[in-house]
């Protein structure tokens, strides 16, 4: 086989092969690299430019920020990046100033987990993975302008990460504003009187730190007690991600405890219905929208106050319709009001199924509060067959009927939901129906039934919930709303429990406050201090960045994995020179003590895009000027943002609503133009590999699988075969260097691009590979000559097919990739070039270069060289894409099919451009018309011009 590639290599010495396409490829890399080519100009500051190239439309197009992994790409990783880059790529050549840059988000417990397996300094091993993936990134060409790099770990970037947390930290929502405000006017409200404190205190009366804690209810970014996913085992807080559906962490799979841990949040819910209606206005795909609007979770109800002594328990209903239905109540394990009303004894006639076996109500409440602090949010929520909870001992008051209801806890009830307390009418809600049968609870019909069962709960198999019924049993010497509908029960209940002030009309949403602390090491510090009376204070402007500082042990302190009971002690409380400091922050050196926790992972990715636009600005987050270029509102576009955002769906929620948050503020206070970070969202499809087991279920080397009949064999053992993702761990991983190695970096992007459509998933086959590698082969071969390496076009004009081949492509692929259709595109291209070795003689030069051009997004080395060795001596990335003549777009003629009685009896090439009437006396006069008309009368013609003729005859 080496004998015969030596003699074809011999034969074809200029032929296009990987070591070709790898001299190419480094080649144009380093030009690129020495020219500037990608660099996008700014109207100002640092970045400034030309400002004939300012002048065009501008593009901002992004991918979603990338962690550098020490495992390295592999040919998954680049689908969105080769995309996006394919894209910025045509956007330049029609005539737009492309923002397109990359940088890494390089926070995160991956790099801090490795700094504990191995000793080393996260920044060391995460730079380290950087610089890995920046040579493979660049290895498959890819048009980022390298200025505007930067990590999220680089000081001068988290300077204004901490900087934009002290913005949030010092401002509050002003609901009558509609935005939020710094919070120095909230306090000129209070001290001039022109807000009342809470509680009618007097503002110059309280302490500093009662006016501390007054502040912390209005901040935007506030210190509160927060229930928390503890996991003695690891010594951190998880996220609730990081937590399985049986309440243990992904991560060692160590139980997982509800505990109340200090905690910094952001007031995120302040914006909600903000973040609800402007969704409407973004171009995103309707998947995602419809899950931010479901994690939002906006609801319509009543707030509703049940007395219980000298106290109330405040719930939220959707259905207070049902109120006279309600028959207990029941409150989450967690709920703050369970410790203030636990009598010392079970009331008499208690029954025993309430006591969960227990001689007290202290003793029952405290063993089922530690069984569920053991189950996760999800667990909790799941549809249990048997219902769980135990009786409080005390009984609140039905406020419609005067009822005492028993007031219960029970897992299924979350605090971070409504206000962690319901009233449960067991006649019309399915969970509250089982609980009710488990405990011998009372159920009482509230809605009429419209399915023949009667209005007798007890004789029911399930709850019967309806919206669209009549009300019963609901009437009280006050109040009645028998008969009445659902709505209009709805709004009388509402209006009676506002009148006499227990209860009010309300909004009520799933989407709670962001926890934004981690005890972890490997993220941005909080630029906060507190005092002696720990009140905390914001650093001034001048002290940032406040850098992270070296520890020797990276690791959070971990406990008895049982043992709930523990609070944890972050890495950063151990340098106890760094925590403690003398600062002068405006009224004298005084000793202060730093944050421990370190902000999550998501806040450098919160305002990212921002610092692509002005990255060397170290006086202000971002130019005005350049962020009203770059992202401000335009038509069509009315919040602003990036023009084109792409990545996986999987960040639909979280990051993205996050990031949409801190835009927000920023945008109240005036900072940015725009209310959105991204305009167009577009979620591109993974790439898929087979997963190959043995008998075990271990996975084997994918390389290394034999197919053999139809079966598959690995070392002789036959093995099984799924498809799914691909990753180092699965054995079944491919990179980016070895099809490089093997093809080039122009065909694995057009292969990558070529296997589908970009937002759908597709498995990979690098036998497939090879098809994108023989386009490139045959468009070098027409027109380089493989033996002489010299080019073969010719001056002379093209013939009609010819013309009419390339301005159909041209016109295909131009609207193909605006269209972000990759694939079809690439269709188009090889549809023309296989036109081109087919006619067999020289290629005209004028249909060779516009070839080269619409090649040029896709395979751009091999486009730069042949750009060049057709005589060019500027950059192809800057050309004119090719525009398509509508002379020849058009067939010259298309055929027309005449049915008489629906069976095709003649067709007809006929102009595109021919009329109804034309067409239809064309059609009657032809012979083979007129033999099967047979002189039968002619009843009615039918003709869609210019493709059909439907004769009725007879």
């Amino acid at each position: 086989m080496s004998e015969m590639n030596s003699a074809a290599e011999a034969a074809a010495p200029h032929r296009y092969t990987a070591t070709m396409a790898a001299d190419i490829e480094a080649r144009w890399q380093d030009f690129w690299d020495a020219e500037g080519t990608y660099e996008a100009p700014n109207p100002a500051g640092d970045l400034a430019g030309d400002p004939a190239v300012v002048a065009r439309p501008k593009k901002f197009i992004m991918d979603m920020f990338p962690y550098p992994s020490g495992a390295g790409l592999h040919v998954g990783h680049p689908l969105g990046y080769i995309a996006t880059d394919v894209f910025a790529r045509h956007q330049r050549m029609t005539g737009h100033n492309v923002l397109h840059t990359l940088g890494f988000d390089a926070f995160g417990l991956p790099a801090e987990q490795y700094a504990v397996q191995t000793g080393t300094h996260p920044r060391v091993s995460t730079e380290a993975n950087m610089d890995n993936m920046k040579v493979q990134l660049r290895r498959l060409g890819l048009g980022h302008d390298k200025r505007r790099s930067f990590a999220t770990i680089d000081p001068e970037y988290y300077k204004w990460t901490q900087w934009i947390f002290l913005q949030i930290f010092n401002s509050w929502y002003d609901d009558e504003a509609g935005k939020a405000r710094p919070i120095d006017e909230l306090v000129a409200q209070f001290e001039s009187g022109a807000r009342e404190v809470p509680g009618g205190r007097d503002w110059a009366a309280l302490s500093a730190a009662d006016r501390a804690d007054v502040l912390g209810e209005y901040r935007l970014a506030y210190a509160s007690d927060a229930p928390v996913n503890w996991c003695p085992g690891l010594g951190t807080v998880l996220a609730n991600e990081e937590v399985t559906a049986d309440g243990r962490s992904e991560r060692g799979n160590f139980p997982v405890f509800k505990a109340k841990l200090r905690q910094w949040n952001m007031r995120i819910t302040a914006y909600a219905d903000r973040l609800l209606n402007d969704l409407d206005a973004l171009d995103w795909p309707d998947a995602i929208k419809l899950q931010q609007r479901n994690w939002i979770g906006r609801s319509e109800g009543a707030r509703v106050d049940f007395p219980l002594g000298d106290e109330a328990i405040t719930v939220f209903t959707t259905r207070q319709d049902t109120l006279f239905g309600a028959t207990y109540m029941v409150l989450a394990p967690e709920h703050p009001l369970v410790e203030k009303f636990i009598p010392e004894a079970w009331p008499e006639g208690t029954h025993d199924v309430w006591t969960g076996g227990y001689a007290t109500p202290a003793e029952a409440v405290a063993a089922y509060r530690k069984q569920a602090a053991s189950k996760s949010d999800v667990e909790r929520q799941a549809e249990a067959k048997d219902k769980t909870g135990v009786f409080t001992g005390e009984y609140a008051v039905n406020p419609v009927s005067g009822e005492k209801v028993p007031v219960f806890i029970a897992d299924y009830v979350l605090m971070g939901y409504g206000t962690g307390a319901i009233m449960a009418v067991p006649a019309h809600d399915s969970r509250d129906f089982a609980f009710a049968r488990a405990f011998e609870l009372p159920m009482r019909c509230v809605v009429e039934p419209s399915d023949g069962r009667g209005t007798d709960p007890a004789t029911w198999d399930d709850a019967f919930a309806s919206y669209d019924a009549k009300l019963v049993n609901s009437a009280s010497e006050e109040i009645s709303l028998d008969g009445l509908g659902v709505a209009d029960a709805k709004a009388k209940i509402t209006e009676w429990l506002a009148a006499r002030g227990i209860g009010e009309g309300t909004v009520n949403f799933r989407l709670r406050d962001w926890l934004f602390s981690r005890q972890r090491y490997w993220g941005e510090p909080f630029p906060i201090v507190y005092d002696e009376d720990g009140i905390a204070h914001p650093l001034p402007e001048s002290m940032l960045p406040l850098e992270l500082p070296e520890v020797e042990d990276y690791a959070p302190r971990t406990f008895d994995a049982d043992d709930a009971d523990t609070q944890p002690e972050t890495p950063l409380s151990r340098n106890e020179e760094w925590v403690n400091v003398t600062l002068d922050l405006g009224d004298g050196p005084k000793r202060y003590r730093r944050e421990t926790n370190t902000m999550p992972n998501w806040a450098g990715s919160c305002w990212y895009e921002l610092r692509y636009l002005d990255p060397r600005n170290s006086q202000q987050l971002v130019d005005p000027a350049i962020e009203q270029y770059w992202m401000g509102p335009r038509e069509g576009q009315p919040h602003g943002g990036v023009d084109l955002y792409v990545g996986g769906a999987e960040h639909a929620v979280l990051h993205l609503l996050y990031a949409r948050f801190w835009s927000k503020v920023l945008f109240d206070l005036g900072h940015v133009s725009s209310a959105e970070p991204f305009h167009k969202l577009f979620n591109q499809g993974m790439i898929q590999a087979y997963v190959y087991r043995d008998a075990r279920g271990i996975a084997v080397l994918a390389a290394e699988v034999e197919e053999r009949d139809g079966a598959f064999y690995y070392q002789s053992e036959k093995v099984s075969r799924v498809l799914g993702k691909m990753g180092k761990s699965l054995k079944n991983a491919v990179t980016p260097d070895e099809i490089c190695a093997e093809y080039g970096a122009d065909t694995l992007r057009l292969y990558e691009m070529a296997m589908g459509p970009l937002d759908v998933s597709r498995p990979w086959d690098t036998r497939a590979v090879v098809g994108q590698y023989r386009l490139l082969q045959r468009l070098w071969r027409n027109i380089v000559d493989e033996s002489t390496g010299e080019v073969t076009v010719t001056d002379a004009e093209p013939d009609e097919d010819t013309l009419r081949a390339l301005h159909k492509a041209v016109d295909g692929v131009s609207q193909d990739m605006a269209a972000m259709r990759f694939n079809t595109a690439i269709a188009k291209i090889t549809e023309l070039n296989n036109h081109l070795t087919k006619t067999g003689g020289p290629v005209s030069r004028s249909v060779a270069e516009r070839l080269v051009l619409l090649v040029a997004p896709l395979a751009p080395h091999i486009a730069e060289e042949l750009w060049r060795r057709l005589g060019h001596t500027d950059s192809v990335v800057h050309q004119d894409f090719p525009v398509a003549d509508p002379a020849y777009v058009v067939d010259e003629t298309v055929t027309c099919v005449v049915q008489i009685k629906g069976k095709v009896k003649a067709r007809l090439d006929v102009s595109p451009s021919i009329t109804d009437a034309e067409l239809e006396a064309l059609a009657l006069a032809d012979a083979a018309v007129v033999a099967a008309l047979g002189g039968a009368p002619i009843r009615k013609v039918i003709v869609r011009a210019p493709k059909l003729v439907n004769i009725v005859a007879g």
